[in-house]
């Protein structure tokens, strides 16, 4: 039976394009200007972080709309991750990407606040500054190294996506649910060809996980 999942894949999508991307314009465009751009390191800070400030709701917006999307097709391909071979090591390595990604998003904007506050010409902003628990000098070294792990990280999201793009074709689904059905462990536990039987039933032969 062939199933649509276009709104879920759109989420997926366009969130995270808009993540690897906003990440790679930001690394190489905005904190790229900044330094070149001939200014005191203190002023340079303070326009970096105002760029990327503003650009933060609307990176929150495109991870929500990709966790969402990816959620969707996720519980939509079930079957796939479960019965086709490959499927559900790919998805498993999704998962820790994505993760990795989350986390190097959330340290990052931590580290920018810390930033940002600290090359405020308000007093109250530095006071703040000084009681963020992370070291300016600190937060610069990370953030320098985050700025590149980011786009790297959701750039291998973005390899696997494709991955999972072609795992979901018609001839890459049977060999898949062969070769697990004929996996030593399926024969003994007297799943082999019912699981094929099972996984071709329910599968929805458009979806990617």
């Amino acid at each position: 039976m062939s199933e649509r999942n276009t709104v879920m894949r759109s989420l997926h999508d366009i969130g995270l394009a808009a993540w690897f991307g906003g990440s790679l314009m930001g690394a190489v465009g905005l904190n790229g200007a900044t330094r070149n751009a001939g200014q005191e390191p203190a002023l340079a800070s303070r326009f970096a972080s105002a760029g990327w400030a503003a650009w933060a709701p609307v990176n929150a917006a495109a991870i929500g709309a990709h966790l969402v999307g990816g959620a969707g097709l996720l519980g939509a391909n079930s079957a796939r991750v479960a019965y086709q071979k490959g499927v559900g090591a790919s998805t498993l390595a999704k998962t820790v990407l994505t993760g990795a990604a989350l986390a190097a998003t959330a340290y990052s904007r931590v580290l920018g606040k810390k930033i940002e506050l600290a090359s405020s010409p308000d007093s109250g902003d530095q006071e703040a500054a000084a009681d963020h628990p992370v070291e300016l000098d600190q937060a610069q070294r990370h953030l320098a190294m985050l700025q590149w792990a980011l786009p790297a990280l959701t750039a291998g999201v973005l390899v696997l996506n494709a991955l999972h793009g072609e795992q979901q074709r018609p001839e890459q689904q049977k060999a898949g649910m062969l070769r697990r059905a004929a996996s030593p462990l399926a024969m003994a536990g007297g799943t082999g060809m019912a699981a094929v039987r099972r996984a071709s039933y329910h599968i929805p032969m458009t979806g990617r996980c």
